[in-house]
């Protein structure tokens, strides 16, 4: 038996203040479209009874997970926290769009650096271990995870290759969920990404199309057999 991960981004919040000056990012909060957004995401998934709810304990994943997931204290994983930037001043003024427009383009290695600050490699080097050890606790059905962008496209990357690899390709807009799948023995399916929509996310089955195509043919054989 399959479980279910649910994965969101946080919902939006403002990370310059008007002054275009940076905000701590680690303390902040959701806008007030952010909270509308997860207020939609939460009438998405009204229906799913989670077992854990999963924040990286940044007050913008906590609050996310509080609308969605009113009725569930969030666990606070601090190794989840986002890719941290380096300091926007070291970054030339001219440079800067290129920076911003170019931090999940092109070829990823592990030593590519995020803003100048921290890498790839040890982005992946504290999600994957986490990942796994919550793959681990087998007491759990359905998790719901509310993270970042560029953790979850660390956590997407790793359910595909089984390997600390990044796909900066995956776009992960402001509340998105994506829905995988996850066996015992740490196998994924990734069954949807980066739904915006919040349309039918909770309604997909946890098998494969070939095993439910095997257990249509089952079933008419069996029907076969009782009919002899």
């Amino acid at each position: 038996m399959r479980r279910r991960l649910y994965l969101m981004r946080h919902a939006a919040v403002a990370y310059f203040g008007a002054d275009g000056l940076p905000h701590d990012p680690r303390d902040v909060p959701l806008t007030p479209e952010g909270v509308e957004q997860a207020r939609r995401a939460g009438e998405a998934l009204a229906s799913v009874d989670f077992d854990r709810v999963i924040t990286s304990g940044l007050r913008r994943t906590v609050e996310t997970a509080q609308i969605v997931a009113p009725n569930r204290e969030p666990e606070s994983w601090a190794t989840f926290e986002e890719l941290r930037a380096g300091r926007l001043e070291d970054t030339a003024e001219d440079g800067l769009e290129g920076a911003f427009a170019g931090a999940f383009a092109g070829a990823l290695t592990p030593d590519t650096r995020f803003l100048g600050g921290e890498t790839i490699g040890e982005l992946t080097g504290r999600v994957v271990p986490a990942l796994e050890e919550i793959v681990a606790d087998t007491t759990w059905d359905t998790t719901l995870a509310v993270l970042h962008g560029g953790v979850n496209r660390a956590i997407l990357s790793y359910a595909l290759t089984g390997q600390p690899v990044f796909f900066g390709g995956f776009e992960q807009a402001p509340a998105c969920i994506n829905v995988l799948d996850v066996d015992d023995a740490g196998r994924w399916i990734v069954r949807i990404v980066n739904s915006a929509e919040h349309l039918a996310v909770t309604e997909h089955l946890r098998s494969t199309t070939m095993e439910e195509y095997y257990a249509e043919y089952a079933a008419l054989r069996a029907g076969r057999e009782n009919d002899r």
